[in-house]
């Protein structure tokens, strides 16, 4: 009878399709991929329609040494597209008895620090934690991809923490370490790793036999596509990284293995229609508000039709994966090289699909704004100066060049900004918009909550003045030792890995980065004395350093 009922829940699955639309010819899909010659590395594409693959093609190379071509059998990292298979792995233990949504991650994993307030397995699922990414703070604490990086050393780097990012459910910010987290509740709920237990439960019922988790860096994969990046010279470098961690990443597959986990969320052999419906319900903050992340899904919309989707990337890999469930296609890139785009190309792919079903694209921000606000012009020594986001550590400046203004992220990573209004303009290319009051700016994107900066003055330090920051600076967190030095007029840094002095930018007041736009250094003081600092990123906020050997000399 369950056999017969699931026949017939798939029958009525299929016949509920819409008509389909026109599909374009296949040299129009090609055309996407243009740019991926016989001589570098590449994709692999498939686009699925009512759960079969209607194109599939590989374009490039998956591996230059020996000139071997990208096929749809090609394998790749998918990075943290992966997400979605451990958060089923959850769900699935959820359904067996196993585990709540709402336990304390402590329950399955008490090696985690008591931060003095619970975050939950659901907090985890919708990065809503405040717990730092411990990709960062094993890259801060100077581990390279290239080191071996196990389990153990991500959970070690996690349980040295002494604060979350912010109180759990307050944010939606992206953190790696959820989903790493969930990969060890799934091994102490079940007693099988990911690995073992997604492929007795997930990819051998789909018959993803080219799909497995990789948690040893050793291990030879057949038909897998080696990993690049770009050299200087137009070339191509390898890019390797060894660490073993699993949860936020390390599927290896295929675009024809994908094809059968999209199936699934149309004919639900795993886990039953619960499972499709859990994995896309969106987060929802402490303030009642919804979050485009599900449950290692983005669930939105794009041009007036539903989209479920998710991207990836580790070492030179690259992956996107997009359905759109009511029209029942889904478009899956897989590539190899590390400058490349696969959102962008899926999304392509699927315009050319439904191209017929799409609202017409909107017009872009700067004709949108030129339209809207014809009057409006650019006050530049208005607009223009040194922003930063006390709860994020991030800096941002807005810069006037030729009559316009630009949205500047670091040396070379800049955005146009469009005049929509008084003290309101558009970040070309996307939908984020900015608004500069007095003193602040605030950067407003789409199902987030607003970034508000305070505008600070430049700090330019005289040669003297740098020797306030000189010391030995120590954080049990990172357990990482900073020696700061003057050389040349300069503030500099090295560690135990570089010896070579490092030298800092000063940006305001008290505060040094990194050249290049890396993490910000905010020294603190007792008296006039610098008695250590705090440094971070966005995933990785305010992680502090303390003063070796620290004597107040006086206020």
């Amino acid at each position: 009878m369950k056999m017969l009922c699931r026949a017939l829940a798939s029958c009525l699955l299929l016949s509920a399709a819409p008509a389909l639309a026109a599909t374009p010819p296949p040299e129009s899909v090609d055309k996407v991929f243009s740019d991926y010659g016989k001589d570098g590395p590449g994709c692999a594409l498939a686009v699925v329609r009512d759960g079969a693959i209607v194109h599939s093609k590989g374009y490039g190379l998956a591996s230059v040494e020996h000139g071997a071509p990208i096929t749809p059998q090609t394998v790749f990292d998918i990075g943290s597209t992966s997400k979605q298979i451990t958060a089923a792995a959850i769900l699935l233990l959820g359904q067996d008895g196993k585990l709540s949504l709402d336990d304390d991650v402590r329950k399955h994993i008490p090696e985690m620090p008591d931060l003095g307030t619970p975050v939950t397995l659901r907090h985890l699922l919708h990065h809503t934690s405040g717990v730092r990414d411990y990709i960062e703070l094993l890259q801060l604490g100077e581990i390279s991809f290239e080191d071996v990086a196990t389990d153990d050393d991500a959970l070690a780097a996690l349980s040295r923490q002494k604060a979350l990012d912010f109180r759990p459910g307050d944010e939606h910010n992206y953190s790696n370490s959820g989903y790493f987290l969930l990969s060890l509740v799934v091994k102490r709920a079940s007693g099988k790793t990911l690995r073992e237990f997604a492929q007795e439960r997930i990819f051998t019922p789909l018959g993803m036999s080219s799909t497995q988790i990789l948690d040893d860096h050793t291990l030879v994969i057949p038909r897998r596509a080696a990993s690049y990046g770009p050299r200087g010279d137009g070339g191509f470098r390898l890019a390797i990284a060894n660490w073993e961690q699993t949860g936020d990443g390390a599927v290896q597959t295929t675009v024809e293995d994908l094809a059968k986990w999209d199936r699934n969320f149309y004919d639900p052999k795993v886990g039953g229609p619960a499972l499709v419906e859990q994995l896309q319900v969106k987060g929802v903050l402490n303030d009642g508000s919804t979050i485009p992340y599900a449950r290692g899904l983005v669930v939105n919309e794009y041009r007036g039709l539903r989209r479920v989707q998710h991207g990836g990337g580790w070492a030179g890999y690259r992956a996107e994966m997009i359905r759109f469930p009511d029209e029942r296609l889904s478009v899956i890139t897989l590539c190899n090289r590390g400058d490349a785009n696969p959102t962008a190309m899926a999304m392509q792919v699927a315009e050319l699909y439904l191209a017929d079903r799409m609202k017409p694209a909107e017009p872009e921000p700067t004709a949108a704004a030129a339209t809207a606000a014809p009057s409006v012009t650019v006050d530049a020594a208005r607009y223009a100066g040194l922003f930063w986001n006390p709860a994020t550590g991030m800096v941002r400046r807005i810069v006037p060049r030729d009559g316009k203004l630009f949205y500047e992220r670091g040396p070379g990573n800049e955005t146009e900004l469009a005049p929509l209004g008084e003290n309101r303009f558009s970040l070309t290319g996307g939908p984020a918009e900015v608004l500069l009051p007095p003193g602040e700016m605030h950067v407003l994107i789409p199902g987030e909550k607003p970034a508000v900066f305070q505008k600070v003055e430049p700090f330019a330090p005289a040669p003297a003045e740098l020797a306030a920051y000189a010391g030995t600076f120590y954080s049990d967190e990172l357990d990482m030792t900073f020696k700061l030095s003057v050389e040349d007029g300069r503030l500099v840094l090295r560690t135990r890995r570089q010896h070579e002095p490092v030298p800092l930018d000063p940006i305001f007041a008290d505060a040094f980065r990194f050249p290049g736009g890396g993490p910000l250094l905010r020294f603190t003081r007792t008296g006039k004395d610098v008695n250590g600092f705090s440094m971070g990123n966005a995933r990785a906020r305010n992680i502090d350093f303390t003063r070796t050997g620290f004597t107040r000399t006086g206020s």
